[in-house]
């Protein structure tokens, strides 16, 4: 990585930072990534780098490029001192600071303050460096947040949320925090369903009266739990992991933090994904392990607004809206585009075999 100044951000454009933090680095081979209406161009200075990322985006690797691109430069190398002070991101209720950031002309730049991984982005040139090898899934991360600030700027609707395609129907799973939705995912597709998202959704209108859904190419990172309890997942844990996690209460396995990636061409086979769909159902996961039966409500969500926030999803610090573009979309737009989509909620206890029997009763009615 070129030498700094003492102060390298100072009178520095974001254009002009990449080029002084890139200028003495030597790129292999670009990886292109089709997205929706765009390429990625993601650039490595390592050849192990690139071949990380092509092993996790192989799944859409076949796809023919499209010609509006994006540039992301990845440079596995020494963390990076901004030598000015940065603000740190104030964080949701009850979670620690993660981030600090500062604006700078034509972009951002984040400093993870775990990692030190740093990303200056904006317009068609991105970069992330830091020990990028060390922590592939940020990179990762930050690949599809250029995606979806794409997205946002075209006026989609974010939403915290999984999504399958199951009998050739769009189905968005959705829920407050540690309600499953990744797991309820994982279960339809035992049952036949293909994969469109794991945590992220991006939502528009489509035709007369319709819905699209895009998901994000960003597999499920599933606990230990969810690992034992499908056949499918079997091979993301060594025996040993299962035999130590098999021996621990359900209640504490869903609890745990260790996580496992689930690439969905190993666990399910080739053809299981699909980036984007027409969008005909909400499922609302509000139910919780050990609450007695399942119940499932066919409901309005202008009547149960308190529902809403399982779905919306704030857009946070890698998203920098073009000019006209609200920060985050009000609810008034999210029940205008929901109310599209027949909502079901899954309340009392949480049973995911009864819920896929339900869901795909349901969406053969």
């Amino acid at each position: 990585m070129s030498p700094l100044s003492s102060n390298p951000l100072q009178m520095q454009s974001r254009a002009e930072l990449i080029h002084t933090l890139t200028s003495q680095e030597t790129f292999v081979e670009p990886l292109l990534l089709p997205l929706d209406q765009w390429t990625l161009e993601i650039v490595c200075n390592s050849e192990a780098m690139r071949q990380e990322l092509a092993g996790y985006f192989s799944a859409l690797l076949d796809t023919p490029p499209q010609k509006k691109r994006m540039q992301i430069k990845v440079v596995d190398g020494p963390l990076f001192e901004s030598g000015q002070p940065l603000t740190k991101q104030a964080p949701a209720p009850g979670r620690k600071i993660k981030e600090e950031w500062l604006d700078i002309k034509g972009g951002r730049i984040v400093r993870k303050l775990k990692t030190g991984m740093v990303m200056i982005f904006g317009e068609e040139e991105n970069l992330v460096t830091g020990p990028c090898l060390q922590y592939p899934n940020q990179v990762v991360n930050f690949i599809n947040n250029r995606f979806i600030e794409l997205k946002l700027n075209q006026g989609a609707l974010l939403g915290h949320a999984a999504a399958v395609r199951l009998r050739e129907k769009g189905i968005a799973l959705a829920g407050f925090s540690g309600m499953g939705k990744s797991t309820l995912a994982l279960h339809l597709m035992s049952a036949g369903a293909d994969f469109v998202s794991n945590d992220r959704l991006l939502i528009e209108a489509a035709g007369e009266g319709g819905l699209e859904m895009t998901g994000v190419a960003k597999w499920p990172r599933i606990n230990p739990g969810t690992a034992l309890h499908n056949p499918a997942l079997a091979g993301v844990m060594s025996p040993e992991e299962k035999k130590r996690f098999s021996q621990l209460p359900q209640e504490k396995l869903w609890q745990l933090e260790h996580k496992f990636d689930a690439l969905i061409e190993e666990c399910y086979g080739p053809n299981r994904f699909q980036l984007s769909s027409a969008m005909e159902y909400l499922i609302l996961l509000n139910w919780r392990f050990g609450a007695g039966p399942m119940v499932a409500t066919k409901i309005d969500l202008e009547k149960r607004r308190e529902l809403l926030p399982a779905i919306m999803k704030n857009s946070g610090l890698f998203f920098i809206p073009q000019s006209g573009v609200p920060k985050n979309q009000p609810e008034e737009r999210y029940l205008e585009l929901l109310s599209r989509c027949r909502v079901l909620e899954l309340s009392g206890g949480a049973d995911f075999d009864q819920a896929v029997q339900v869901v795909d009763s349901w969406i053969q009615s």
